[in-house]
């Protein structure tokens, strides 16, 4: 299934949509429920289906960006917004190679997280 998985994925990557993981239907092993959330975001996964409030927190926890790769995320916008980086495809931060495609994916990152932020404003 992991192959079947990652077309999926490539396939909603392509398309510019989500894709949410189905269930994890033993709401009291949620060790279990984690190992399957680090799983479907290690393969590129957006998110899990949830089936049980016990479950929001932990899926949440996982599936946010950390605080570093919002840093990350800000430091190559940042990079790329430079007059001297404008019109690069390619450009060096911090010893390393960084392409646009990083860049689309740090926006995406910060996408992410100020929904979340907006979401817990909204709920205090």
């Amino acid at each position: 299934m992991t192959a079947w998985l990652a077309n999926c994925v490539v396939a909603a990557r392509a398309h510019g949509v989500d894709i949410i993981d189905g269930v994890f239907n033993d709401i009291k092993d949620l060790d279990g429920f984690k190992a399957e959330c680090e799983q479907g975001r290690d393969m590129g996964l957006d998110g899990k289906t949830l089936i049980h409030p016990s479950q929001i927190d932990i899926c949440n926890e996982v599936y946010a960006p950390t605080g570093t790769e919002v840093e990350n995320a800000r430091a190559i916008i940042d990079a790329f917004a430079l007059p001297e980086n404008a019109g690069k495809g390619v450009i060096q931060l911090n010893g390393k190679m960084v392409e646009l495609l990083h860049a689309d994916m740090a926006r995406r990152t910060l996408a992410i997280a100020g929904a979340i932020t907006a979401l817990t404003r909204s709920a205090a």
